[in-house]
């Protein structure tokens, strides 16, 4: 039995009739929580208490090795400042940038601070390791510890910081003047925490989401832009852009030079791309069906009936890859196979394996979520960050703890941080949804999801297929992102890119860039492992490489179409206005 779901259109006429769909819906892939103590954290970590209280034996020992551990610190750190080699008590990682500063080895006191402070960290990670626990429970109270212990670390602290010392010393005090503003400052509007860019250089529709295009659809839940060509001609394939809707589209269509929608432009595509709205609390019953039947399928009606292009290709990024999948099975089980090829980016469809994000997508902790949900009827896109900054606490917490406050330097310039910082809100509906279907059930890979009235089936998808992944991506693991690959029918040409979730997929050609492919797409080995010991490392962006392979699929070249229609006339400039709230 299916509902309605709650998305009602404006402005522009249906494209057809979406009839009746499931009143559950999908949430995003970083989403999982609101703060720590619902992922169960404390939780964990009592039962690493209550271990070492039962069997005394392990923790004594922990402690006797410390002990010994800090008798031979002054040692070393004595014997470092003379210059001469002694084995350090402990490893040091000489990677670790928060000890990159010279001090730390030539200066008797902090080196001794440092390695104190990894003798603790050696201590705590034992205790837990020895604890004795499930891998579930293990993963969580490894990960509060690690927590704990980066905040603890002694270059978050004005005494323990040489840098910042020798900063203040340098600039007679201002630096710590400008560090006590930036604190108050954080404390004051940004619930205390410190500030990871400064937004203020950015403007959307100047120099974020400036590649020329126009609003020629709108409903509740989507704006539809129609960007503008850029060559004399361009290939029969329409290209629809297909965004997450945990954070705003135009991480797609970044500052100009770092847009892949510009890069496909500029190679001649007509592109198209949703920008889905903000959700807020009126939006608690939307479902995945409304995503469904009124984002993709929909900007496929709209852009059919504006090119009239027989086949459109799709490109979709992280969740919005995996409505990209699941919309293309869905059409085709309905005996629409108007979808020509699949790019899916950083898209995750097999979720057993998801990485740092399956500590906070247990079941017990989605319970907890579900029912803060049901209360507040939308996820705040603050929470949704905050998760992606305790899955990296080092790089997104404490280097801003050290820069702002410490060293009273300002918050960076960039551009991925500042559209990072524009977090969306997530439908309560959608949220609860999505995490037990696909993190917890792992239902989409197993074949048993239902949507729309249908039971999705990814093995029905044969359309050419182009998966990238980034190497570093903490969000979705590239092996699990391979796993797409066994999952579809038609070829696949796998990619794996340099950077993490974001950086690797805006990729600008450049001298850093690299990415890797096999040497044929023709028969890709079953597991991850095997791909990689096979696969090839080219210099240059995957954006070349897209390029290439997309122009052998996406038709002939013709005259560009026109800009909206009759039926879809021109409602506006782009960004739109879904993106500015």
């Amino acid at each position: 039995m299916v509902q309605h779901g709650a998305m009602a259109e404006q402005e522009s006429p249906a494209p057809r009739d979406v009839g009746e769909h499931a009143a559950n819906v999908l949430a995003p892939e970083s989403s999982q929580f609101e703060d720590l103590d619902a992922a169960g954290f404390g939780a964990a970590l009592a039962q690493v208490v209550r271990a070492g209280a039962a069997q005394p034996v392990v923790p004594g020992q922990v402690a006797m090795r410390l002990a010994a551990d800090l008798a031979r610190v002054p040692l070393a750190a004595a014997a470092s400042w003379l210059g001469l080699s002694v084995e350090p008590p402990v490893p040091v990682d000489p990677k670790d940038r928060r000890f990159a500063d010279p001090a730390w080895t030539d200066n008797p006191y902090f080196s001794g601070v440092r390695l104190s402070y990894l003798a603790a960290c050696r201590a705590a990670r034992d205790v837990v390791a020895a604890a004795g626990l499930d891998d579930g429970t293990a993963a969580k109270a490894a990960a509060a510890t690690e927590l704990m212990l980066d905040a603890l670390a002694p270059t978050n602290f004005l005494p323990t910081n040489p840098a910042a010392l020798k900063r203040a010393v340098d600039t007679a005090g201002m630096s710590l003047i400008r560090g006590a503003r930036n604190f108050g400052h954080d404390l004051t509007f940004n619930e205390g925490r410190p500030r990871q860019v400064d937004t203020s250089p950015f403007e959307v529709g100047r120099n974020l989401a400036a590649t020329p295009a126009k609003v020629v659809y709108r409903n509740d839940l989507m704006e539809l832009l129609q960007y503008e060509p850029q060559t004399p001609q361009v290939h029969a394939n329409p290209l629809l852009a297909s965004p997450p809707w945990i954070n705003k589209y135009y991480v797609m269509d970044l500052a100009p030079g770092r847009s892949f929608i510009e890069w496909a432009v500029q190679q001649g595509r007509t592109v198209f791309a949703i920008s889905y709205k903000n959700a807020s609390k009126e939006m608690s019953g939307v479902t995945m069906d409304d995503y469904l039947l009124h984002g993709p399928q929909t900007a496929l009606d709209v852009i059919q009936e504006i090119t009239g292009a027989e086949t459109i290709d799709i490109a979709g990024l992280c969740l919005g890859g995996a409505l990209t999948a699941i919309t293309d099975a869905y059409l085709v089980q309905s005996g629409d196979e108007r979808i020509g090829t699949l790019t899916l980016f950083n898209t995750m469809l097999d979720y057993a394996e998801p990485g740092a994000l399956g500590m906070f997508t247990d079941r017990e902790t989605v319970d907890k979520l579900d029912r803060k949900m049901r209360r507040d009827g939308v996820l705040e896109g603050a929470s949704m960050a905050g998760t992606f900054d305790v899955l990296r606490a080092n790089d997104l917490i404490f280097n801003y703890v050290v820069s702002n406050w410490l060293m009273g330097q300002d918050p960076p310039v960039f551009d991925i941080l500042a559209w990072n910082a524009d977090s969306t809100g997530m439908p309560a509906a959608m949220h609860a949804f999505y995490l037990r279907n696909f993190y917890v059930d792992n239902k989409l890979a197993a074949g048993a999801l239902e949507i729309g009235g249908k039971t999705i089936d990814l093995s029905v998808i044969k359309a050419p297929t182009y998966a990238v992944s980034a190497i570093n991506d903490h969000i979705v693991p590239w092996e699990s992102s391979y796993k797409t690959t066994g999952l579809v029918s038609g070829p696949v040409r796998f990619v794996l890119s340099s950077g993490g979730h974001i950086a690797g997929i805006v990729n600008p050609p450049g001298p850093k860039a690299w990415y890797q492919v096999a040497p044929t797409d023709d028969a890709l080995p079953a597991t991850a492992a095997a791909w990689r010991a096979a696969a090839e490392r080219r210099s240059g962006s995957w954006w070349e490489d897209w390029a290439d392979w997309s122009e052998a699929h996406s038709g002939p070249m013709q005259d560009p179409p026109s800009t909206g229609s009759q039926r879809y006339p021109v409602l506006g400039d782009g960004p739109g206005t879904y993106v500015r709230t």
